[in-house]
């Protein structure tokens, strides 16, 4: 049946290789760091913003597609009828339009540095990316150690938010600080549900995923740690007069949290089931960094 699927691709296969929903791993950091300075400063860059949004959203192209090159070589995608070099065929054609959007999306931070005569910026999206090419990229493949959300913790959080904040105001906060603690939590989130459906495929190639170390029932346990962590960080920061009141508007997107810890709970084992749950993660990630942003704006 898969090999049927790959041969015959069709709009809802390719739309699921694009990921569409993924991409806002890039505009909920920016948002929420453009967000942030705005409430310190009371001044926005819109060239910056839209430029370094652009540049991010090319970035992240980058990534999803060097990761299905990558994983094309384990051997891991094999039974992935989305993949994108499933798809295609075309290995080499899929590295270098990569290698193409991540020029693109480092020329448009490049320019942003090159306006403010400050390196600052640059330098922290290059960390970014090369954490990123360790996720995957021969020879690291961290991710197959198991490293996968620490990665994606530290490069779509605390990096990619400071280097959002500093884009407008180059300087640095501490406010900026917490704030990206939470989108990196939620960010990780996402990367952690996408392995509950994919254990046999992952000890197959050798891949240690948190969930393939832990077992679905204990991942489960601590996916509902995770989330319930997101708004205790939230209070946390609010009681301590680091967030605005209306930051509080980040329960607004409890009904994803508690519907993602329900169904991955109920179906943790059984993987035609809960295949969805990152998708639910991910509007967990969009709504409450969406709702986190409008705090600060407020």
């Amino acid at each position: 049946m898969t090999t049927k699927i790959i041969e015959r691709p069709n709009s809802k296969l390719w739309l699921a290789a694009i990921k569409p929903p993924m991409y806002s791993v890039a505009v909920i950091p920016i948002s929420v760091g453009t967000a942030i300075a705005f409430a310190e400063t009371k001044t926005i860059n819109l060239s910056v913003f839209s430029t370094f949004l652009m540049s991010a959203l090319l970035i992240i192209a980058w990534l999803n597609l060097s990761n299905d090159v990558f994983d094309s070589e384990t051997g891991i995608d094999k039974n992935k009828a989305h993949s994108v070099v499933n798809l295609t065929g075309n290995k080499a054609l899929v590295f270098w339009i990569a290698n193409l959007f991540l020029a693109v999306g480092v020329s448009g931070i490049c320019a942003i540095s090159w306006w403010q005569q400050d390196p600052t910026v640059i330098l922290l999206i290059v960390l970014s990316c090369a954490l990123g090419y360790t996720y995957q990229g021969p020879p690291f493949r961290l991710g197959y150690q198991g490293l996968g959300e620490i990665i994606c913790f530290f490069t779509f959080g605390p990096l990619a938010l400071a280097a959002a904040y500093y884009s407008q105001t180059q300087t640095w906060s501490a406010t900026n600080f917490a704030a990206s603690t939470i989108v990196g939590i939620t960010t990780s989130i996402i990367l952690f549900c996408s392995h509950f459906h994919q254990v046999d495929d992952d000890l197959a190639a050798g891949k240690k995923s948190p969930i393939v170390r832990l077992g679905t029932k204990k991942g489960a346990l601590l996916l509902q740690w995770s989330c319930g962590s997101i708004y205790a960080l939230t209070v946390l920061f609010v009681a301590l007069r680091m967030f605005p009141i209306w930051t509080l508007l980040i329960f607004g997107s409890l009904f994803f949290a508690i519907d993602l810890c329900r169904h991955v709970a109920e179906y943790h084992d059984q993987p035609a089931k809960v295949s969805n749950c990152k998708f639910i993660a991910v509007a967990l990630h969009f709504s409450s960094g969406l709702l986190l942003a409008l705090g600060f704006v407020l």
